[in-house]
């Protein structure tokens, strides 16, 4: 089967949708498809056509930049080229071109599925308020012309102002989500080079600086934090610079600063660095403030470490602690309730921590991708027979 899967933003951009997205892809090809991804060249360093991992990766050159999305004046060109050489079309939301390929993948008889990752909320200004709303069409005609709607759980999806309106074409699939088991030996370095002695509990922090994803409120939790644990420590892995998010980085930096000596900043980590963090991490914590947070795939990351995670309890965010039983969640926004939680997690830790295998084996990317090529068959099927 050749599939053709569209997006903003691919590899090497980090993002739970990138990272989600290239498992996906991954798994795929490891099935035996042939993929290939049509996505932006946000960055003109990159190769407009390259292989990645056996995916074939297509991007198409950046005229300019709306707020965090990007103009792709040939992205319909390849679209052009593209659909009619695949079997079936995988479209991953929010992205404005999406209406355009999947009109293709309508009108080419070819399978349209669309991946519903976030609803998409600007910083209000007029260009964005205008950005919004072309979004929203471009996202509900993108509905009209897909054959299926993927969400990661029924929760958010009754939740989700686009997706609550499409509800008979929805189908639920668990993100996939892998990660190394970490050295022992390895951890311990690691917990050595960082200087952390055990006197304190280490939080982590596993976002890249986005004003969504709500690290004032844990800075906001600290002071109640460390009144109970002086040594406690936060460590905090993702991409430093966001695209968009200048001037939230800029205030982060300023709430940062009274804590310097208990907050370290590790930049952007690889897959077996990630593993090696959650695992020194006693929990870890995804303070998310809206809906362009809608599962939170680092919580499955640190309970694959062995590591319960205190998260917002927004629609699907609230989920993996639920389909864990690694975690409890808090209301967003409230740095007291937040911090309370922490609180609780670190005094009853182990009650939070629960065995590898069955969370390993309900997300493995594999179990995502066959639930992926069910759907695909069935379609291809379906529109062979009509």
């Amino acid at each position: 089967m050749k599939v053709l899967i569209a997006l903003t933003y691919y590899r090497p951009h980090v993002s739970g949708l990138t990272i989600y997205v290239e498992r996906l892809a991954r798994a795929l090809v490891a099935r035996g498809h042939s993929v290939t991804v049509l996505t932006s060249q946000y960055d003109r360093q990159l190769a407009l056509r390259e292989a990645l991992d056996g995916v074939t990766v297509v991007r198409a050159p950046v005229a300019l930049r709306v707020s965090k999305g990007v103009i792709m004046p040939t992205i319909g060109a390849l679209a052009q080229q593209l659909v009619p050489a695949h079997d079936v079309v995988s479209l991953h939301l929010p992205q404005l071109d999406a209406a355009g390929i999947g009109l293709r993948g309508r009108l080419f008889h070819k399978p349209v599925v669309v991946t519903y990752h976030s609803d998409l909320i600007l910083p209000p200004s007029l260009v964005n308020w205008a950005a919004q709303t072309v979004s929203d069409l471009a996202n509900d005609l993108t509905a009209a012309v897909s054959d299926r709607l993927i969400a990661y759980t029924d929760d958010f999806a009754r939740h989700s102002r686009y997706l609550s309106k499409y509800l008979p074409k929805v189908t639920v699939i668990p993100p996939p989500v892998e990660m190394p088991v970490p050295d022992p030996a390895v951890v311990a370095a690691f917990r050595q080079q960082h200087r952390l002695d055990g006197s304190g509990p280490v939080i982590g922090l596993a976002v890249r600086l986005a004003a969504e994803k709500g690290v004032e409120y844990l800075l906001g939790a600290l002071p109640a934090l460390l009144a109970q644990y002086p040594d406690l420590r936060v460590l905090h892995a993702g991409p430093r610079e966001a695209i968009g998010e200048a001037a939230y980085l800029h205030k982060l930096d300023q709430l940062i600063a009274p804590f310097s000596e208990r907050y370290t900043f590790l930049g952007t980590l690889n897959p077996a660095q990630m593993a090696v963090f959650f695992s020194a991490c006693a929990v870890h914590v995804l303070p998310s403030i809206n809906n362009t947070e809608t599962f939170g795939l680092v919580q499955i990351e640190a309970a694959l470490c062995g590591t319960p995670t205190v998260a917002s309890a927004l629609p699907g965010v609230r989920m993996p602690t639920q389909m864990t039983g690694m975690g409890r969640t808090a209301p967003p926004k409230d740095s007291q309730a937040l911090g309370e939680a922490i609180l609780d997690v670190l005094a009853h830790r182990a009650d939070y921590v629960k065995p590898r295998a069955p969370i390993a084996e309900l997300f493995a990317p594999a179990t995502t991708a066959a639930r992926y090529e069910e759907i695909f068959t069935g379609l291809l099927r379906a529109k062979s027979k009509g």
